[in-house]
Order: C-alpha cells, then sequence, then structure tokens
C-alpha cells in the first residue's frame, strides 16, 4: 500500500479515491475519519488529515462539521473524468507519438488492441 517514493497523503487521496471509484466507498457515504486512517496506516493524523483534505480542495469530499466527512455526490464519475483524462496523457499521447514514429496507423493501433483484448 505505502509506496515511499510518493507523499504518504497523495497516497491516502488515492486510496480513498480509489474506494469511490470501485463503489467501496459510495456516494453521500461516510469515509473513514483522520484517527482511523492515521491507525490503520500507522501514519501521523496529520498526514491523513492532509490527504483528505486535499480531497475536500478538490471536490470529492465535503465536510460535515461535528460527524465526518462524506463523499461528494457525483465524486465516482468527477474521478472516473479526471482519471480517464490523465490516462491519455500519461499512455496515450506516448503511444501515438512512438506510432507515428514508426509508421504505425492509428487504424493498425486499434487492431493491436484488438488483437490484445481477444488474446485475455
Amino acid at each position: 500500500m505505502i509506496d515511499n517514493g510518493r507523499p504518504l497523503f497523495q497516497q491516502i487521496a488515492e486510496l480513498i479515491e480509489n474506494s469511490i471509484i470501485d463503489g467501496t466507498l459510495p456516494e453521500e457515504g461516510q469515509v473513514p475519519s483522520t484517527n482511523e486512517l492515521a491507525a490503520f496506516h500507522r501514519i501521523n493524523p496529520a498526514t491523513a488529515a492532509k490527504g483528505l483534505n486535499q480531497l475536500v480542495a478538490d471536490g470529492i469530499l465535503y465536510k460535515k462539521r461535528g460527524i465526518g466527512m462524506f463523499v461528494t455526490s457525483g465524486a465516482r464519475n468527477a474521478l472516473r473524468f479526471r482519471r480517464r483524462e490523465r490516462f491519455a496523457r500519461q499512455f496515450i499521447e506516448p503511444l501515438v507519438t512512438e506510432a507515428d514514429k514508426l509508421g504505425v496507423s492509428i487504424a493498425e493501433l486499434k487492431t493491436m488492441l484488438d488483437q490484445r483484448e481477444g488474446a485475455r
């Protein structure tokens, strides 16, 4: 779970995001508290809070004073959209650039992907 190469608060935020995307944390559902996250992952509560607060700033979570934090309605779709955009930037654009260098057309790329899918 914990990867020493990235800040812990970002990893906590990503874990919560993953739980929202896969449906473990439903929209309008309560997320684990800062103390629960800190105890479970054996990290400083301030670090867990920073991860949760980042999600609040991003509009993924919202606070109910005295009760806790909850998943915003529409958060799952927002996260999926954001991750698809990042996926395109990180993987699709470099793939297409390399294919262009090799003279591989988009149609050929699609055929390659279809063949990979069939091999699964």
